[in-house]
């Protein structure tokens, strides 16, 4: 089988490939249609409580044939017989069958299926019942996200997702780190975030939505589940589903909250007074005043920090007839940032409409979304490691009302902080705009052909402006950045579905054709310096004076368009309602990759037993639901990468600068990146094994997954010989990185009576990653050295190491020995001798790592009548810090022009050693955090204009638990450079809201 599977995929016929994978996938079983004719019955169809329920299924079950309830509720279909069924289906409802005798009259009333919406999961070009998935899938409603103050989408899964590890700062204008089962590449950025499906459209940007216009969202977690989207989903795939309406209801919605954020921990430096005893006391020279000491006790933290304002609006109208369903939203957002001059601004507009013609049989529909942000932001990494090191002894102010300064000191924090934040600042305007629109056809009975269109813009404006005043600029006169870039995507997919029972048969196939087109960078940026006044800032750039041409300066960004054409089949059979299979393959064709690795095939194959259907289960009755999963799959990373990646690419090399040629200024032209023709995506091959389980009629419901997760074909940058290449890197495939792990996911409903109801779940993950190899035949290299953190005498220290054996994020650092005599820090050289001066590169070693060993989350939510109460406790445990900035800080002999933390009260002065960053300052990165709470009460009115208006309070990082000395213990654990906290880390924030929903 191995053979025929290999030579089919390498056949030279290849467009004769591409169709048979299409067609393969598509077993049309064509049936003569049979009119039925004789009498009609008629009725109307209610809910609960007696409404009309429109848009219900009425069908004859013999034939299929059936009508649709209108506006009212009410039906006529014609049958033929004497006795015939009628079935009753609606979404949400629990279905019925009727059987009909001689009455022409039938009327009918449904009951909800609270559970019924939950069973359906989104797996990619369609869906599945719950009960059917054989891959491992998470599928998280709208009642289960979190609440709270959300700059992104992402951020409603934190502690809901076993696997998921989502890690945010305060920092408003900053994306949270989302990470699926460990990290599988070498590259930063894009390339370690799962691939986002929105309503269909893959590749779109989770900030088009407002986390009110969700419905739900799938996360899919293993190869099986996400090879149908091949190159693009070794990550994972987060499927999102927006709210639309339901057939013959219109319903208008309003949301809104308001929110208070404040600092939830600062670091304890000392104050004014307290640097000036600790000096005294060990005899250091009384700082020179007023330019270092004017008596002051500056607080840098609270003047650079404010109490935060957020707020959060959303109207939305929806309504759906008997052959269209309609609606529209408008989202605003506003959140200042908790450090002065930082926010983040944005409105969110959406519309979309759907028609159907010819007895629904031809669907057609369009999405209109556009999400338009404006974004204030300071020189964060100058700031933030000011308002720590920056003196306490000197006040922010002359009497003049400027700003205090000292350039001639030295050290770290040298600029004052406040004048760091007033007199520079970076202004973002960014506008998405996403048109997406399908057209569906009901061929035959289960035969459906979609087609998908979409076009994507972002648009990114990028201002900042150093004043004439600023710090960083001195005697520059001011000097402005402008940058604007374009980016677009431009999809179309066009796929079969089939789906048919045939006796205790089911079988769905899919076959389908995708082609993408992105272009990015389409734009400039510009540089220049030398105004008149700061009036204008970044605007009329050509009021500058630069003195000479070195200070105008273009951005060195190459416009790139990449295409990607796939081609894609899969084909699900269940039997018996017991056993499940589901295989697909997908065909990618890239423009990114080099001319002979072009085409990639990503194979996926899962298999499931049901096994509560089995007869034997009829004696055990304790356990409700019972399926056995395993599933093996390959699908790849393409993501990161632009159009000329693999190509040889000639612009202004490193270092090269204008010149004069015959009198001409010239710009210096050469090669800046080498071509490699065999450059192909990473491959990711997962194998995963599934037990779901449901206990005393489903009242504890639970999932174990077991997985091993093998990425090969590592793209990172090599060093290579200028003998045989133009410059001394080369983007290649070379490595391997093993994520093998469990998950445990169980939901459980402890108490339910009339009145009150108690819902619990948690989730507990564990992750094993090994870097399993850096070389290969052509290139070799023993490890790679990362995170150079700077600071004193350590700008050419890596405090982290990539290499075989280890997890990314291993910390390679130097091993602190206590204290000499003299009260001076002592480290371990290589030979094993004690040393009480700066160690060398040679004596680093291997110690901790900051991959955590389990990550966890659990919720629960509690219904007394009228009354809500849910909260979310998450965590994380046996990861390592490294605290930085707290090394950094820990500088007693440089206390005389920079401040120190009360951490270095006890520290010897005579400590020149102090601040090195070794394994001393590797802390325990556990936490345990009441990450949200929320009290509701919701209010029915006897109105028949309102359907319900319920009012919340809401509480976000109540408390954490923790032994980090540090800022918060949520630090980034993506890239890779992950768990360092080095003087940059914008401060967490504790938030209360008070909100309102409110249904029409």
């Amino acid at each position: 089988m191995k053979k025929i599977y290999q030579r089919f995929i390498t056949s030279k016929n290849y467009h004769s490939r591409q169709w048979i994978i299409l067609l393969c996938a598509m077993v049309i079983n064509v049936l003569p249609a049979f009119s039925q004719t004789g009498r009609t019955v008629s009725g109307a169809v209610t809910d609960e409580k007696n409404q009309p329920l429109p848009g219900v299924s009425v069908t004859i079950t013999s034939s299929g044939n059936g009508v649709m309830t209108d506006v009212n509720g009410k039906y006529a279909v014609s049958v033929s017989g004497n006795i015939v069924t009628l079935r009753f289906s609606f979404i949400g409802y629990t279905s019925r069958d009727v059987k009909v005798g001689a009455d022409n009259t039938v009327n009918v009333s449904l009951l909800p299926d609270a559970r019924q919406l939950k069973d359906v999961v989104v797996i990619g070009y369609g869906t599945s019942s719950k009960k059917d998935v054989t891959g491992a899938i998470t599928s998280v409603k709208a009642e289960e996200f979190n609440a709270g103050v959300l700059t992104t989408p992402a951020e409603l899964l934190q502690g809901k997702v076993a696997g998921l590890n989502i890690t945010k700062s305060g920092d408003p204008n900053k994306q949270p780190a989302t990470i699926l089962r460990g990290p599988s590449t070498l590259r930063e950025g894009a390339a370690q975030q799962p691939f986002y499906v929105i309503d269909g459209v893959p590749g779109a940007s989770i900030d088009l939505l407002a986390p009110a216009d969700i419905e739900s969202i799938d996360v899919l977690k293993d190869a099986s589940s996400t090879a149908i989207y091949g190159s693009r989903a070794a990550n994972g795939v987060i499927i999102v589903t927006t709210r639309k309406a339901r057939a013959g209801q219109t319903r208008l919605s309003y949301s809104a909250y308001g929110a208070m954020e404040k600092v939830s921990k600062q670091i304890d430096v000392l104050t004014g007074d307290e640097l000036r005893k600790y000096l005294s006391d060990n005899g250091v020279k009384a700082l020179a005043k007023p330019l270092d000491d004017d008596g002051s006790n500056t607080n840098w933290q609270k003047l650079a920090e404010r109490k935060s304002y957020s707020q959060n609006h959303n109207l939305s109208y929806s309504g759906a007839g008997n052959n269209a369903e309609y609606g529209a939203s408008v989202n605003y957002f506003k959140n200042d940032g908790i450090l002065k001059n930082t926010s983040l601004e944005r409105t969110i507009f959406k519309g979309y409409i759907n028609q159907r013609f010819f007895n629904d049989r031809l669907k057609l529909g369009i999405t209109l979304t556009n999400s338009a942000t404006k974004s204030d932001d300071i020189v964060q990494s100058q700031v933030l490691s000011g308002i720590l090191f920056y003196l306490p002894t000197v006040s922010p102010f002359n009497p003049d009302g400027s700003y205090k300064e000292n350039f001639a000191r030295t050290g770290s924090g040298t600029l004052n902080p406040l004048s760091l934040i007033d007199n520079n600042f970076v202004k973002t305007d960014n506008n998405k705009t996403l048109i997406n629109g399908f057209a569906s056809v009901d061929i035959l009975k289960g035969l459906k052909f979609t087609l998908n269109g979409s076009t994507q813009k972002d648009q990114n404006n990028v201002n900042s402006y150093l004043n004439s005043k600023s710090g960083l600029a001195v005697g520059l006169n001011g000097v402005a950045n402008r940058t604007a870039y374009k980016n677009t995507s431009d999809v179309v997919e066009a796929f079969l579905n089939y789906d048919r029972d045939f006796g205790l048969h089911s079988v769905k196939l899919l076959g389908g054709y995708s082609y993408q087109q992105d272009r990015t960078n389409d734009g400039f940026g510009v540089q220049t310096q030398g105004f008149s006044n700061d009036n204008l800032t970044f605007n009329n750039l050509f009021l500058s004076n630069p003195s000479n041409l070195a200070q105008i300066k273009f951005d060195q960004n190459y416009i790139s368009t990449r295409r990607l054409i796939s081609y894609y089949g899969r084909v699900q059979y269940q039997y018996n309602d017991k056993y499940l299979l589901q295989a697909s393959l997908r065909e990618d064709g890239s423009s990114t990759f080099g001319i002979n690795q072009r085409h990639g095939y990503f194979p996926a194959a899962s298999v499931g037993w049901r096994i509560i259907s089995e007869k034997f289960m009829e004696k055990i009755p304790v356990i409700s639901d019972l399926k056995l999963r395993a599933g093996y799959g390959v699908s790849g990373n393409s993501l990161g990468f632009d159009a000329f990646t693999a190509q040889l690419i000639y612009g202004i090399p490193p270092g090269g600068g204008k010149f004069l040629n015959n009198g001409v200024i010239t710009n210096p032209i050469g090669p800046v990146r080498n071509e490699n023709l065999d450059l192909k995506w990473e491959s990711t091959a997962t194998t995963n094994i599934g037990l779901d389980f449901g206990l005393f009629g489903n009242r504890l419901t639970g999932s174990v997954d077991y997985y091993i997760k093998k990425t090969s074909d590592l793209i990172t940058d090599y060093i290579v010989s200028t003998t045989q290449y133009f410059v001394p890197l080369l983007t290649a495939n070379v490595g391997k990185i093993k994520n093998s792990g469990i998950e445990v996911a169980l939901s459980a409903i402890p108490v339910k009576t009339n009145s009150f109801t108690w819902r619990s779940s948690i989730n507990v993950s564990h992750n094993k990653n090994v870097v399993e190899s850096l070389s290969n035949a052509q290139f070799t290299i023993p490890n790679l050295l990362t995170a150079q953190l700077g600071g004193k005498g350590q700008s050419f220290l890596s405090s982290q190491i990539i290499q075989p054996g280890y997890a990314i994020g291993t910390y390679y650092l130097w091993h602190y020995l206590g204290k000499d005599a003299n009260g001076v820090s002592t480290y371990q050289k290589a030979d094993g001798t004690t040393t009480a001066a700066q160690p060398l590169t040679t004596d680093q070693r291997v110690t901790g790592s900051a991959q955590p060993k389990l990550i966890y989350g659990w919720s629960n939510s509690f219904n007394y009548k009228s009354f809500d109460f849910n909260f979310l406790v998450r965590g994380v445990y046996g990861n390592q810090i490294l605290n930085a900035t707290l090394a950094s800080l820990n500088n007693p002999a440089d206390s005389k022009f920079q401040n120190i933390p009360r951490f270095t009260l006890g520290e010897s002065f005579k400590d020149v050693n102090g601040y090195l960053v070794s394994d001393r300052f590797l802390e325990n990165g556990s936490y345990l955090r009441l990450d949200n709470a929320t009290l509701g009460y919701t209010i029915r009115p006897n109105v028949k204009a309102i359907k319900n208006i319920r009012l919340y309070l809401s509480g976000n990082n109540i408390f954490v638990i923790t032994k980090y000395r540090g800022v918060d213990p949520e630090i980034n654990i993506g890239g890779l450079t992950p768990g360092i906290d080095n003087k940059d880390f914008y401060p967490k924030t504790r938030t209360f809201s008070v909100g309102v929903t409110a249904s029409f």
